[in-house]
Parts: structure tokens; sequence; C-alpha cells
């Protein structure tokens, strides 16, 4: 297992990169991580809608919804909110500010592309009927309760999210075997889950199934709107996202091993 000053070093190289990869190589790994992530969404709507009760429902979920960052870390694509330790390589010295910000601004639409296909392919292929429909209603709901979400509640919820996703992500670099890496990410995902914080990524996905839901299925969905999507929900956990992510983790373990004194 490495250590966290190995994993450190290790990210500097990772990230650097990163903000070196061609335009449209850095897309198509984008688009295959939103996808990824939202078909982890997907799974995990559908192995909880007919739970007994809410506590168990977020339970059921966050063991099925890992699957979509395993995918990303295993199979290889380029997650927005994983993206933000580049801030380790940038404080450094050994990326640019503008190569890091080109490689979100890359990432982030590719991981819309992405997750709004899932949602596309979910609903016209008819998955949402799961359960008498039930599975619909779900949908519908997550989305709505997303897009009325209050701005502090979104950024706060952002920031606690993507702490726990970029430990998934640090947690991973430590082991060396398959089944290592598995268990690492596993566990703080599935904490983001069962607390119920915000993915700015998996909203990108969650939010247009319910949009989608609510217009093949005749569902009522007050406040689900394209304002509630990308300002309600995606501006204020999108900057939560980067200050959990980019400085409670990246630029907390910069200063803790790679920063000279």
């Amino acid at each position: 297992m490495k250590s966290p000053a190995e994993i450190a070093a290790k990210y500097e190289t990772v990230g650097t990169s990163k903000t070196e990869m061609p335009f449209g190589k850095t897309l198509l790994l984008g688009i295959l991580a939103g996808a990824f992530i939202a078909l982890g969404g997907l799974g995990s709507q559908i192995a909880s809608c007919c739970a007994a009760d809410p506590s168990s429902a977020r339970m059921i979920s966050s063991v099925v919804f890992p699957i979509g960052l395993f995918m990303v870390l295993v199979g290889g694509a380029e997650l927005f909110t994983g993206n933000c330790l580049i801030t380790i390589p940038v404080l450094s010295g050994k990326a640019k500010i503008s190569g890091m910000l080109r490689n979100w601004v890359i990432v982030y639409f590719g991981n819309m592309i992405g997750g709004f296909l899932i949602a596309l392919l979910a609903s016209y292929s008819h998955i949402y009927s799961f359960s008498n429909n039930e599975l619909a209603q779900s949908v519908v709901s997550t989305a709505v309760t997303k897009a009325n979400i209050s701005f502090s509640d979104g950024l706060l919820r952002g920031i606690l999210c993507n702490v726990l996703v970029c430990m998934a992500v640090w947690c991973s670099f430590a082991a060396d075997e398959l089944a290592g890496k598995v268990f690492a990410l596993w566990l703080p995902v599935m904490l983001f889950i069962i607390c119920g914080f915000e993915h700015c990524v998996a909203n990108m996905y969650f939010i247009p199934a319910g949009m989608l839901a609510s217009a093949l299925y005749g569902i009522p969905a007050d406040g689900l709107s394209l304002f509630g999507f990308f300002v309600t929900n995606l501006i204020p956990v999108t900057i939560g996202n980067i200050i959990g992510g980019g400085i409670c983790v990246g630029a907390m373990y910069y200063a803790i091993y790679l920063k000279k004194n």
C-alpha cells in the first residue's frame, strides 16, 4: 500500500498529464465518465425504488452507485469532480492554472453529454416503467427535490460530497491490486450517498432523467425546469464540489505532503 506522501507524489504526475491531454481525447473520456456515473445512478434508482422506507432506499443506493466511479477509475475516464484534485500539481508548479481550467471545462461538458445520453436512452427504452411506473415516480421526485434546493444547501452539500469523492479517488491510488482499489473507492462514495450530498456530475443525469420521465409518463413536476437544473442546482453544487475537492482535499494534501518549507 502506498503512503499518503507517495499518493501525493503520484497524483502530481497524473494530474499534470491530465492538463496536457488533447482536446478530443479529453472530451471523449469526459463523455464516458458522465455515462458511467449516470449508469451507476440509474442502477441505484432501480435497486432502491421499491424500498420499504427512505433510510433503506439510501442504503441500497449507496451499495450500487459506486459502480459508476469504479468504471471511471478502473476503465479509464475523466470525471470533473475527481479532477478537482488537479489543484495539487498546480500548487506544486508542475501544471499551469490555464491547463487545469481547460481540463475542467472540457471534462465538465463531456460529463454533461454522457449523463444526458444515458437519461435519454433510459427514458426512450422505457426502463422507468419498472414496477408499474413506480421507478418513473421516484426518478421525477428525485429531480424535483434537486431542482428546488437552496443555494446554501447545494453549496455545502457539494463541498461535503466532493471531499468524499476525492478521498475515494485518493484512497484508490493507495492500492496496487484491483480488489484493494475497489474496496478503497467504494466506502467514501457509499457514505456520500447515505448522507444525501450533492454531486454535480450525478445531477447531470438525475435532473434530465426526471424531466424526461415527467414528460413521457405525465407525472407532475413542480419547479423542474432548465433554470432549476442549471442555475438552482448545478451552479452552487459545482462551486461546492470545487471547494471540497480542490481546496479541502487537494490543497490540504499539497500543503501537508508536497509544500517545501
